[in-house]
């Protein structure tokens, strides 16, 4: 569809860098005025859980029910997109989704919920970044790749059922099934109309992002990678950018980070919550380093984070998105059953916010 426009300046990579922003920046806005964050959905308090849980399950029910109603009128397909093979790599969902979920507790929150945390001043959260991006590198292209490898070579065969919408029922009832069991979490939870309204915005911004890319920008002469909301493989892109931009061009995952990031700083000095923060103990440190370098290595064997792999994922109705999702999840609980309260009660609540 991007050749309809007419522009002869620029490309669908560069525009996807703007458009991308733009998601970004909302976000990262909507994200900070909802503490979106998955870590506490799963693993909150008793005061932060209920809230945490009712935004999360109400913007991947909104993202659910978008995206799939892009496919079912045709907007956007996922038969060839990565999340679909018909070799299921079991070993490395499970194994990157299981460190993922604890170096998240270990950090006092995903990825994501950092990235938005960086933007309000946070110095903490900017070092898991940097540390993140380096060990998803390194899983990606780099040292540990071996690992990702030989982890992925144990596979469970799919056959033609790698979709949920591959097995009895077919997309539209699994598509509504979960729709709306996430909404029914939601409202268990008590979500207040306010919060729910606005975390169905940030759950839009998934198929806003899957049209935008899969079928807006798409060119046949210059064709861009259909993608949406993630954290893992634009953190690595940026980190690769940042220090080769004369070699390597800006894309999606750049201009979706960069404008999470100016999003949250927007949101936070709004509100009067932009505050500069650092490390306080070595042990905060020595725990800070840790979980961030889990969460880089099980992002990109897990195939994802909470956002790529499940806010994002699952509204694919991938089985893999699902399995990786539910690995974070295990992943949380049993790190905060091994290091709490013991490891984990110190915990200041700043880390959160």
């Amino acid at each position: 569809m991007f050749e309809q426009f007419g522009f002869e300046t620029v490309t669908p990579m560069q525009v996807s860098v703007a458009f991308a922003l733009i998601i970004g920046v909302m976000f990262g806005a909507l994200a900070q005025h909802l503490k979106f964050c998955f870590r506490s959905a799963v693993v909150g308090d008793q005061d932060s859980k209920p809230v945490a849980r009712g935004v999360w399950f109400t913007a991947l029910g909104a993202a659910l029910l978008g995206t799939q109603v892009l496919v079912a009128n045709g907007y956007i397909s996922f038969e060839e997109h990565r999340l679909f093979t018909q070799e299921l790599p079991i070993l490395v969902i499970l194994t990157g989704g299981l460190i993922f979920g604890i170096g998240m507790v270990l950090t006092h929150g995903c990825i994501s919920r950092l990235t938005v945390l960086a933007g309000t001043g946070n110095l903490r959260s900017l070092t898991v970044i940097i540390v993140f991006a380096v060990l998803a590198h390194a899983t990606l292209k780099g040292v540990l790749s071996p690992v990702r490898v030989w982890l992925g070579s144990v596979t469970v065969p799919l056959g033609e059922t790698a979709s949920l919408a591959d097995l009895p029922g077919g997309a539209e009832f699994w598509a509504g099934a979960l729709t709306l069991a996430a909404f029914a979490f939601a409202f268990k939870s008590g979500i207040n109309w306010r919060s729910g309204v606005l975390a169905v915005i940030l759950g839009l911004l998934v198929p806003v992002a899957w049209v935008g890319t899969g079928f807006i920008l798409q060119d046949e002469f210059d064709p861009i990678v259909m993608q949406s909301l993630s954290f893992t493989s634009p953190m690595a892109n940026l980190l690769f950018w940042s220090i080769a931009s004369s070699s390597i061009p800006a894309g999606f995952g750049v201009g979706l980070i960069l404008g999470v990031v100016t999003g949250a700083a927007l949101a936070a000095v709004s509100k009067g919550e932009f505050s500069w923060q650092t490390f306080e103990t070595p042990g905060q440190t020595r725990r800070y380093f840790l979980g961030a370098s889990l969460m880089g290595v099980g992002g990109v064997l897990a195939g994802g984070c909470t956002v790529g792999a499940g806010l994002a994922g699952v509204p694919t109705l991938s089985i893999a998105a699902l399995l990786a999702l539910a690995s974070i999840a295990a992943g949380g609980l049993l790190a905060q059953y091994i290091f709490h309260p013991k490891g984990l009660s110190n915990l200041t609540a700043v880390d959160a916010h």
